[in-house]
């Protein structure tokens, strides 16, 4: 808006105007709080982790999946063995 038509306005349009900027400038400054605070979520994690790879590594939870997936490997050998050894012990028995 240029001066000369702030110059033409009423004192009403002006208050309604000031009153519409201040509502704005509340909304950024609520949006640059929210971004601030999600950027000290990150900065936090990239120093936490050292480097970008292991912070990449962390958020991405590939640890944690890869760890579940040895754990379950595990229990299926485990398993397995165990159902093999039970039948040798069987046939032993047997014989």
């Amino acid at each position: 808006m240029t001066e000369k038509e702030l110059k033409r306005m009423s004192r009403s349009e002006l208050l309604e105007l000031l009153i519409e900027q201040t509502r704005k400038n509340d909304e950024l400054i609520k949006k640059i709080a929210e971004l601030e605070a999600n950027f000290q979520n990150y900065d936090y994690t990239f120093k936490e982790s050292g480097t970008l790879a292991e912070a990449f590594l962390k958020l991405s939870g590939i640890f944690e999946a890869a760890d579940k997936a040895a754990e379950e490997y595990k229990l299926a050998i485990k398993k397995k063995s165990d159902a093999e050894n039970k039948d040798e012990k069987s046939a032993e028995q047997s014989d």
